[in-house]
């Protein structure tokens, strides 16, 4: 089906909506001519009937999709991570070169990109994981694209990839994040902000409906509102949209006949897990993770509908200055929520060897992906002023930003505890702010239990050296060696 003549510069493997469209937008860009494949030949035959404008080289078997692509090849994958991921790769690395680039575009684990890496580079073929933000929209109009890899494939890539990404402030939203699974594991970490920003959200909206009986037309107002100030972001434009759509068949508000079950599809877990391998505390994003896995046992729930609450009802006593406080609550868990994304990056980087450049992520993350906000400039400019800055919620901005709202903050959560309604986000982000400006942790009691019933040691306040206890002896203290334990 191919023309022997035309040489694509760049092919696409996948024609489901996120690859139809992300190779719609590499055709619409100056200079790409996209070869276009999928296992379905229809699928093909479907997308470039529709869009004889794009000029696709349309293939119907691997053979002639890569006799179409110009050297060195470059191939992207747009198919479902695992096992079909791997299918594809197998059958591009036997056609392929030495130089010639595979591209998975996927929401591939990142383990399983640094496995095929490694597996792939002895033939002198790079493998590329490259995490893709912004969903079908961003796909077509322009994504927020974080590549790995190695840095002579960015040679190639980084001017087709410049292309087609979204534009913050006249910069490409894309830059090479490091090497092998860089890519996918800084897309991992934003898909856990992305939790904690969606629950945080929906924490907000909660308290203001039952602190205040306001409609969902009525807070979907002050959402928009909320989207001309410092909270400007994506997902608070969403959220008033969502909130003044009304179901047509019944005419209710849409979001009171969405059944209350939140879905997943990994990353948000994945974040999580690595977090605790990585051991860095994301305490918010763990919370909205789990609020999904809770809010999906609707057996465990119905079994404790009849569960005591509070004893009487609460109101505030200003409506108004309500509102205001969840507002600046919100702000507040929403720093920590990037705080926290940040300080795994960080540690992801330490533990794989990847150079990654923070405040670059900060940048590529201002358009096209889900969690872009106004205050991502601000997480830019902090990082250059600091490069080294060890908690992202301690630079000058943030910090006065804390400031401002942490009253408002703790007047929320507890008026959450005390009315009974769930804010698992907020008041996880809160205890973490505490627990990190706390001059002293009951972790030191913590270390003395584990030090009775199991002999781990404890280092002192006042001196070098680890130390034991004789429980079950004299209860002497004695120094001892950290090798021995």
């Amino acid at each position: 089906m191919a023309d022997s003549r035309a040489a694509a510069n760049i092919g696409v493997v996948g024609m489901a909506v996120m690859g139809s469209n992300l190779a719609r937008n590499l055709a619409s860009r100056e200079g790409n001519t996209v070869a276009v494949f999928n296992r379905s030949p229809e699928r093909t035959r479907t997308l470039v009937g529709e869009h004889p404008e794009a000029g696709f080289v349309a293939t119907e078997s691997y053979d002639e999709f890569v006799a179409s692509l110009a050297k060195p090849r470059t191939a992207v994958i747009m198919v479902q991570a695992g096992k079909g991921t791997d299918a594809v790769i197998s059958e591009l690395v036997s056609r392929f070169e030495p130089g010639d680039i595979i591209v998975d575009g996927g929401n591939a684990n990142f383990l399983d990109t640094i496995r095929r890496e490694k597996e792939i580079s002895p033939s002198g073929i790079h493998f590329v994981g490259a995490g893709i933000s912004g969903g079908e929209e961003g796909a077509l109009k322009g994504p927020s694209i974080m590549p790995g890899g190695s840095a002579e494939s960015y040679e190639t890539l980084g001017p087709i990839l410049s292309s087609i990404a979204a534009i913050a402030e006249g910069e490409p939203c894309v830059t090479h994040v490091g090497t092998d699974g860089a890519g996918h594991f800084v897309k991992m970490v934003h898909n856990g902000i992305e939790y904690a920003d969606m629950q945080l959200i929906a924490e907000a909206y909660d308290l203001i409906r039952q602190g205040t009986g306001k409609s969902p037309a009525e807070i979907a107002d002050i959402f928009a509102e909320w989207n001309t100030g410092e909270l400007e972001s994506y997902l608070i434009e969403i959220t008033a949209e969502v909130l003044r759509q009304t179901d047509a068949a019944t005419g209710q508000p849409l979001v009171d006949v969405i059944l209350d079950q939140a879905g997943a599809k990994g990353t948000g877990a994945w974040t999580v897990q690595n977090a605790l391998d990585l051991g860095v505390p994301v305490s918010g994003i763990a919370e909205a993770v789990f609020a999904r896995s809770l809010s999906s046992r609707p057996a465990q729930r119905a079994a404790a509908r009849d569960l005591p609450g509070p004893s009487g009802d609460w109101r505030p006593d200003d409506e108004d200055a309500f509102v205001e406080d969840v507002r600046r609550a919100l702000y507040a868990s929403k720093i920590i929520a990037y705080s926290q994304g940040f300080d795994e990056i960080v540690a992801g980087a330490e533990q794989f060897g990847w150079e990654i450049k923070k405040g670059d992520i900060a940048k590529i993350w201002r358009a096209g992906c889900i969690i872009r906000a106004r205050f991502l400039n601000r997480i830019a400019d902090a990082y250059s002023d600091d490069p080294e800055l060890v908690v992202l919620v301690s630079a000058p901005y943030f910090r006065d930003a804390v400031a401002g709202t942490q009253d408002s903050w703790r007047r929320v959560v507890a008026a959450a505890a005390y009315a009974g309604i769930p804010t698992p986000a907020f008041s996880s982000s809160l205890a973490y702010y505490d627990g990190l400006r706390a001059p002293r942790l009951p972790a030191a009691l913590v270390q003395g239990q584990r030090d009775f019933f199991g002999a781990h040691t404890y280092k002192r306040v006042d001196k070098p050296g680890v130390f034991h206890t004789l429980w079950s002896g004299d209860r002497t203290e004695i120094e001892t060696s950290p090798s021995s334990h």
